[in-house]
């Protein structure tokens, strides 16, 4: 079978990767037409259909997939081969750019202050950081990997669990205090629950603890940051968990009122492309934040 032309092959990884020929198109700076005809090319020199309709989006059939890993990989080899090629001094270890993608800085504290020690641990890495809140608004165009919180699968893509989160009370110290002070659960209707969801993670750990509770008082965000800064100025009580919380709890700006915790909905999860998934930098980061993202374990007396 004759080889169709490498460039199409470039134009499907970039399509599978997206989900999306207008996505690619921009990427590319090409017309969509321009990646339709491409798509038709390889489609028909190899006598295979890769691409379905979902709704707006292509999604990979088996034959895809297949193709997608291999090309995505030799995509990879290739940039791989170019950067070493750029390297002005052989034998030196060559910087490498990776770029990373998170959530809202407050949703992820325990991230952001863990990243300076890994710029000190990987002086070769030059690191940079942008923020997206969901899969769906992470500029994949830019990023190398992301820190994802949310439910996969995340098709075209590759991704591991960082830490389960478990779901826990949190507060401001001062609802400890008082004649309305939070000791068991039932205190809880003094206070208004502080939701980053339609309310379905309250009611899990509602259910949970056995006790019914419902306010009109409640209120609802878009953004975990928001939560956490009115649970510490005493406006009610979050969910949190304690590696995201850890800064605030060791600080005392929150506490943990209640003991009982509970898996979350979402998790945390590092992504990468099919392609990236292989890259010696992009593996090393993403084992060395699972590692780092472990609660620290309490010595036994």
């Amino acid at each position: 079978m004759a080889l169709p032309p490498l460039h199409s092959f470039r134009v499907f990884e970039c399509v599978a990767r997206l989900g999306n020929i207008a996505a690619a198109a921009v990427e590319l700076h090409v017309t969509t037409g321009a990646i339709s005809q491409q798509l038709r090319v390889l489609q028909s020199g190899l006598g295979k259909e890769l691409f379905e309709k979902k709704g707006r989006r292509l999604v990979l059939t088996d034959n895809g997939r297949l193709l997608q890993h291999r090309v995505a990989n030799a995509i990879c080899e290739i940039q791989d081969g170019v950067r070493q090629l750029s390297s002005k001094h052989p034998g030196e270890r060559q910087k490498i750019e990776l770029t990373l993608s998170i959530p809202s800085v407050h949703g992820v504290t325990w991230l952001a202050t863990r990243l300076f020690a890994f710029m000190d641990e990987n002086p070769h890495i030059k690191l940079n950081v942008i923020t997206a809140s969901y899969f769906n608004t992470v500029d994949w165009r830019r990023a190398d990997l992301a820190v994802i919180y949310g439910v996969p699968p995340w098709p075209g893509f590759w991704w591991r669990l960082v830490h389960g989160i478990r779901m826990t009370p949190v507060c401001s110290p001062q609802l400890l205090r008082g004649p309305k002070a939070i000791r068991s659960v039932s205190d809880l209707a003094h206070y208004r629950l502080l939701h980053e969801d339609d309310g379905a993670q309250w009611r899990r750990w509602l259910s949970e603890a056995r006790f019914g509770l419902s306010s009109d008082s409640d209120i609802y965000f878009d953004d975990f940051g928001m939560v956490l800064q009115a649970a510490r100025d005493g406006y009610g009580v979050a969910l949190s968990d304690e590696v995201v919380s850890a800064r605030d709890l060791d600080e005392g700006r929150l506490v943990q009122p209640l003991a009982l915790a509970v898996p979350a909905l979402q998790n945390y999860y590092c992504v990468c492309s099919e392609g990236n998934r292989d890259r010696e930098e992009v593996s090393n980061f993403i084992e060395w934040l699972i590692a780092q993202s472990r609660p620290p374990v309490t010595p036994q007396a």
